[in-house]
């Protein structure tokens, strides 16, 4: 009793949480199989940094704030041929993240650039990287309450700190003038410093629009594009693609002759 009081003493100073749910079975495993103390210690260490590993994924995606789940591997790149497959596993590599480097994805919406966008973060993530997501409206309308709470400095935090900033929806709606220059100050706070990953549905010539002043948008374009890879993506939806595997347009179709 005393010999296992030590033992969880010792567990809980040197923070091994996983160990003392695993000792005995892996103790049993290791008598059976007469392998030596020092592989029965590996063993343990292991499945220790395993489920330590596993512990901080789980923190630091949901701290991340994704939209949802999806890796690299459940994107369909045959149904987007205008992407180039080979480009976007080099991206998966994270060199962009290791050199500073900025990827923006543009084209129409349900073409896939959130899904990419998650994806990319989530191997981030496993790599111990730390990410940040946010749509564009969500992080307007986040600054500019700070900005009247007095706490713009704390949240502002939030968009320059991580190793990737990811921004959706970028264009979905044109922002005010302050909501413009937040997004300035963050992107001119982040250049050569690290990481911010955009989607959009316009093009660069229409920036001009989304922040209502074209000299900002091309301020904002100028550092944004210094070190990055744009990623054009043309195609249908996904959305509209399940759509029709329901049947929805088959049906749309027939209703319009009805009637």
């Amino acid at each position: 009793m005393i010999l296992q009081e030590r033992l969880e003493q010792a567990f809980s100073q040197l923070g091994w949480t996983w160990i003392p749910e695993i000792l005995h079975r892996v103790a049993e495993e290791a008598s059976k199989e007469n392998i030596s103390y020092v592989e029965f210690l590996d063993n343990l260490l292991q499945e220790e940094i395993l489920a330590k590993n596993d512990r901080y994924v789980t923190l630091k995606t949901k701290q991340a704030h994704l939209p949802y789940h999806k890796t690299l591997d459940q994107f369909e790149f045959s149904f987007q041929p205008s992407i180039d497959e080979k480009r976007i596993r080099d991206l998966a590599t994270l060199r962009f993240i290791e050199h500073q480097e900025n990827v923006i994805f543009l084209g129409p919406p349900g073409v896939g650039k959130t899904h990419l966008s998650v994806a990319l973060a989530l191997k981030a993530i496993s790599e111990r990287y730390t990410v940040y997501f946010t749509t564009a409206h969500d992080l307007v309308q986040t600054l500019q309450i700070a900005d009247r709470n007095n706490t713009i400095r704390k949240e502002m935090k939030m968009y320059t700190k991580p190793h990737l900033l990811i921004i959706d929806e970028i264009g979905y709606r044109k922002m005010e003038d302050e909501a413009a220059h937040f997004f300035f100050q963050i992107v001119s706070e982040r250049y050569e410093k690290g990481s911010i990953l955009l989607t959009s549905n316009k093009s660069y010539g229409s920036w001009g629009e989304i922040f209502g002043d074209n000299v900002l948008a091309t301020a904002i374009l100028d550092r944004l594009l210094h070190h990055s890879s744009t990623i054009n993506i043309k195609g249908e939806s996904y959305r509209i693609k399940e759509k029709k595997k329901a049947g929805f347009f088959k049906l749309d179709k027939q209703n319009e002759q009805g009637e």
